[in-house]
């Protein structure tokens, strides 16, 4: 039975691991320190965004067999508004994902040396981090063998890992479970929370997993009958890393003293609670969540390009690898000597801010094309979700662009 439940899962694991980054894994620490069960409640919120519109992206992939920037690119058929919207695209999600590589890669180093402590190699006045390289190689290794079933595979096999490991350190901390229920299903704004609220939202309805999740579908599946499986494959890989998040939210929670600024903190936070038991496991965890978002970023930085620029050819293209050796490359470099290029960071947040609600709606448009998606279009209660999640992600987006220029 346990085999057969995972036997059609896939491409919506990768999306869950994109999204649990070491960004999410942060800000959900930081949600259980600051309002404990409080803000659970926004997590159901996010998944059901994340599910309703990355099953729009799924069908799409699926029954157009495109991704979702080459349809754009031939759906916009006035030229200053398709280049504007490629230019968007690009800016948004492959310079965003360069940028944020380094972060992925950071997390993944604050696991290892939780449980390993610091590696570092003195070169003159230079320090390496030797401990982003070993991150760096795995990741090159899973991509450039180019091979989607296997990269599936080891990324269903960390995402596992990373579940395994959250779920785990939550149960430890034995909730009171009357009051984790309560923060599930009764919403609050505790005290200044409205951001935190706004940000776990925005950690999970994530634009480039739109494109990444079309592009995915179609190395999976080619037929309309497989949709019922792409949805199951949706639903259970996107309410399993909302269980991951809400999981790092009840565990952080538990700690009812200390500096909490992240979850190296929460993991030694833990261990005078709980054990070394829970440390480990935390640290395990945030291990995973950094390398599973380390491979994905590059992964739909090369899709994107590859749409829209309409490149042929597949992950062992030289264009294709082109492109994720050199995000991998800059996030190694820039997270093992400590560079934070912060002006391309706050570019890729201003991009990433229009990006949101301008791709939600324009799937939607997309979702609504019989020549595109034939009989296969929106229902209109699909189309009344995602006008509500399109209105969610206009003040998402805004937020994302204030909060740049610190009007916020």
């Amino acid at each position: 039975m346990f085999k057969n439940l995972f036997k059609n899962i896939g491409p919506g694991t990768l999306i869950a691991a994109a999204f649990i980054g070491p960004g999410t894994v942060t800000l959900c620490t930081l949600a259980g320190v600051n309002f404990g069960f409080n803000l659970l409640w926004a997590m159901i919120l996010s998944i059901i965004a994340t599910i309703v519109l990355q099953e729009m992206a799924a069908r799409l992939g699926i029954i157009s067999q495109k991704g979702l920037s080459e349809v754009i690119r031939e759906e916009i058929k006035i030229p200053f508004f398709r280049h504007f919207i490629t230019i968007l695209i690009l800016s948004a999600i492959v310079v965003g994902n360069a940028s944020y590589e380094a972060g992925n890669i950071s997390g993944g180093i604050l696991g290892l040396e939780t449980i390993f402590g610091k590696s570092i190699l003195n070169i003159g006045d230079i320090s390496i981090n030797l401990m982003s390289l070993l991150i760096g190689v795995i990741a090159f290794v899973l991509l450039y063998i180019g091979n989607y079933k296997f990269l599936e595979k080891a990324l269903i096999t960390l995402v596992l890992v990373m579940s395994i490991s959250f779920l785990i350190t939550a149960i430890v901390t034995k909730p009171d479970v009357l009051e984790l229920l309560k923060g599930m299903f009764i919403p609050k704004f505790p005290e200044k929370s409205l951001l935190t609220v706004i940000g776990l939202i925005g950690t999970t309805v994530v634009p480039y997993n739109l494109f990444l999740h079309a592009s995915l579908v179609k190395e999976r599946w080619n037929k309309s009958e497989d949709l019922k499986l792409a949805r199951k494959d949706t639903i259970i890989s996107i309410i399993l890393g909302g269980l991951v998040s809400m999981a790092i939210i009840v565990s952080a929670a538990a700690i009812p003293f200390g500096d909490i600024s992240n979850a190296a903190d929460l993991a030694k936070g833990l261990a005078p609670l709980y054990g070394d038991f829970a440390k480990y496991f935390l640290a395990l965890g945030l291990f995973a969540a950094g390398i599973t978002s380390a491979i994905t970023a590059p992964l739909a930085a090369a899709y994107v390009a590859k749409g829209c620029l309409g490149w042929n050819g597949g992950l062992k293209s030289k264009q294709f690898r082109f492109v994720w050796i050199v995000i991998l490359f800059l996030g190694v470099l820039f997270s093992s000597i400590g560079i934070k290029p912060i002006e391309i960071i706050k570019f890729a947040q201003v991009a990433n801010g229009m990006l949101l609600p301008v791709i939600a709606g324009i799937l939607l448009w997309i979702m609504n094309k019989k020549s595109v998606l034939g009989s296969f279009i929106n229902s209109k209660t699909q189309n009344i979700l995602g006008f509500i999640i399109l209105a969610i992600t206009v003040f998402l987006g805004a937020k994302g662009i204030l909060k740049v220029f610190n009007l916020l």
